[in-house]
């Protein structure tokens, strides 16, 4: 393996735009953006909320929402995109690393993009921020439990290198090194904000 970049984590937020030309902005999801949280929630759609939270339901109990909205930059770690081109500035996609415990460097990893993005490489760049911010924070390894049924998110996480670990019951859970999934992320040749977003995580 590669000896790795040297990345600070002073970046509180990034301006890219997706391969169709949508100017977005990544920036950390703060514990102001609750109500965004769960209006994107109910955004999403019925199967897609299912694949995410396990559950089909409309709304979240107000205890898991607090929980996404409940960002520390150290134990929870968590970024938001920002659609730029609409005039209310939607949020259209999030990801979360939970970190196992305080001193660990496992982490639990999450991530929902609205049912309208799909397709357009939005995981795949929020991932790489969200990816690179907990390097610098220390975690190096992620875990990922999907539901065995959502190809397309069973796709996404090999593709970046996960391995699964464990394959019983509806839910798979799968383990990914970070440094490897940033290094195949940093191969791809879409979405082109990949290198912009390494530029701004990458220290002089």
């Amino acid at each position: 393996m590669a000896e790795p970049l040297s990345f600070q984590n002073q970046v509180q937020s990034v301006d890219a735009k997706l391969d169709n030309g949508t100017n977005i902005c990544l920036r950390r999801v703060r514990q102001s953006d609750l109500e965004e949280i769960e209006k994107g929630i109910s955004q999403m759609s019925d199967q897609s909320r299912y694949l995410r939270f396990f559950s089909g339901s409309k709304t979240m109990p107000p205890s898991v929402v607090e929980r996404l909205a409940s960002v520390d930059g150290v134990n929870h770690l968590a970024w938001g995109v920002i659609n730029m081109d609409e005039e209310d500035h939607p949020a259209i996609a999030a990801a979360h690393v939970f970190r196992e415990t305080e001193t660990s460097d496992t982490g639990e990893f999450a991530i929902a993009v609205l049912d309208q993005y799909h397709g357009l490489g939005v995981a795949r760049i929020l991932m790489t921020t969200l990816f690179l911010d907990s390097f610098c924070e220390g975690l190096r390894q992620l875990r990922i439990d999907i539901l065995r049924n959502n190809k397309k998110a069973y796709g996404l996480i090999r593709s970046v290198g996960a391995t699964p670990c464990a394959l019983e019951g509806p839910a798979a859970q799968y383990n990914l090194v970070i440094q490897d999934a940033i290094s195949a992320l940093r191969k791809m040749d879409s979405p082109v904000a990949i290198p912009d977003i390494v530029a701004a995580f990458t220290a002089d």
